[in-house]
């Protein structure tokens, strides 16, 4: 048997594979775009398949298609969706603007499939009744149906992702208050600070992810507002009356997401801003993650000649010349997934801007890296969490040994000494390598007792005037 068969599209004839599910105008894609050697993420392959399945089942009940056509359109969509063919979706995210190419290759596989379904061979030269244009793609339009499909793709994993960061706000949570006895050394300017608790500083890492879930939850809303039906450029053009509002009933059944009509068609094609907004919510959480992130190995450092206040599950060697390191490789591999997600944002962003019109032809490598910025996060938070967060031990020994000569407990007493007095306290404390309750008691500023009660670090994490506290 030959290992090609030729399919026709408006510009002639074409070879393509002869196994192939996809036909002539997705084979020319992969001729013009051998860029990247990328794919399209299943989440824009499942995305487009449901507005196909959708679509053949909205115009049989309008009495627009076939029965048997639409019913084995809706057979070949359920197996897309169903992640059957993934194989078959070949066209490299940099490709033809707007995602003609992406949205033909959906096209073309499921009426393939359809007219498999239907009796007729892929290498049969009979005519076949399914066509990639005319009825996958009735009332459709590349430019209407790809930005439904970013909006849907996203939504997809929505859920995943937010549980993931809440998996990872829980083991937070779980730590904070396993350490919540642990009184150490606070420091901002990276210079020592009043008291805290190792519970306190964790647990508002917790907080942080758990108002970062409410601000991608709060981006995603907008998503929900589709623009099918707009057609070519947001008229409706060959889409009957009742199509876009079946649309969204049907796509919303489906799915199980929900969705609502878009309230102006022409804006929904036009204006990327719902995706950039989303994307812009990932960017936040991506900042937040950085930055605990490096303070674990901040905090991890040593542990020798670093603070050591917390110690990591060691998951590999970490040098191949100084035996016995391990290295925070989850914290750095969080940090440069990271990294990734952010420049993935610009790049929407960059596209986002990019619309010319009644159109945005960019929206192939904005879909591209939305989708992949949530992929990542979600595979490193993922990762992060059970390899490290979960694993992690506090050092109290060091954290208190540290606290124990951290000369601004003097903060404590200024209510009852004054600040001036204070820092005298605390440059002879330092100078001297003394603690602040020898310097305090010897010149004379406080008693022993009296410094005992005042000097409480741990009553310190809890606000409050010490002296008051103390009976001063």
């Amino acid at each position: 048997m030959s290992d090609i068969r030729v399919e026709k599209d408006s510009l002639g004839p074409v070879n393509v594979p002869a196994n192939a599910y996809y036909g002539a105008q997705t084979q020319r894609a992969v001729e013009n775009f051998p860029v990247s050697g990328l794919k399209p993420y299943p989440a824009f392959v499942w995305s487009m398949a449901l507005i196909k399945r959708a679509a053949a089942e909205v115009h049989l009940d309008l009495g627009l298609l076939d029965e048997k056509m639409a019913r084995a359109i809706m057979q070949a969509a359920d197996e897309v969706l169903s992640g059957q063919w993934n194989e078959q979706f070949v066209v490299d995210p940099f490709q033809a603007g707007a995602g003609t190419s992406h949205n033909m290759n959906t096209n073309e596989v499921i009426a393939n499939r359809a007219n498999e379904i239907l009796g007729f061979a892929l290498n049969s030269t009979e005519k076949k009744p399914v066509s990639p244009n005319d009825h996958v793609n009735m009332a459709q339009s590349t430019n209407d149906t790809i930005p439904t499909a970013i909006r849907l793709g996203a939504l997809w994993r929505l859920e995943e992702l937010c549980a993931t960061l809440q998996k990872l706000a829980d083991a937070f949570r779980a730590k904070s208050q396993e350490w919540d006895g642990v009184v150490k050394t606070g420091r901002t300017h990276l210079q020592d600070a009043v008291p805290v608790r190792l519970g306190q500083e964790v647990g508002a890492w917790a907080k942080a992810v758990e108002r970062d879930i409410v601000k991608v939850r709060q981006a995603a809303d907008g998503l929900r507002r589709l623009g099918i039906g707009g057609t070519a450029t947001g008229s409706a053009l060959n889409a009957h009356p009742e199509y876009h509002k079946r649309m969204i009933a049907k796509l919303s059944q489906l799915s199980g997401l929900t969705l609502h009509e878009s309230d102006d068609l022409f804006e929904s094609m036009q204006s990327m801003q719902d995706a950039v907004f989303f994307s812009g919510a990932l960017r936040t959480v991506a900042q937040d993650l950085i930055r605990i992130a490096n303070d674990i190995r901040l905090l991890s450092s040593g542990p020798t000649t670093g603070l050591d206040e917390i110690r990591l599950p060691p998951v590999q060697p970490g040098s191949s010349i100084m035996p016995g390191k391990v290295n925070p490789v989850l914290a750095e591999m969080l940090d440069m997934a990271m990294f990734h997600i952010i420049g993935k944002d610009t790049t929407v962003m960059m596209a986002g801007q990019a619309g010319q019109l009644e159109l945005n032809v960019m929206m192939p490598i904005l879909a591209h890296n939305l989708f992949e910025a949530m992929h990542v996060m979600i595979g490193a938070v993922r990762a992060f969490t059970d390899k490290c967060v979960v694993g992690m031990t506090a050092n109290p020994d060091k954290a208190t040994g540290w606290l124990a000569k951290n000369p601004i407990l003097v903060t404590a007493l200024n209510p009852v000494i004054g600040y001036l007095k204070g820092a005298e306290v605390a440059k002879k404390s330092l100078a001297e390598n003394r603690s602040i309750k020898e310097i305090v008691v010897e010149l004379g500023y406080l008693s022993a007792e009296e410094a005992d009660k005042l000097l409480d670090a741990a009553k310190m994490t809890e606000g409050g005037i010490q002296a008051v506290a103390a009976g001063g």
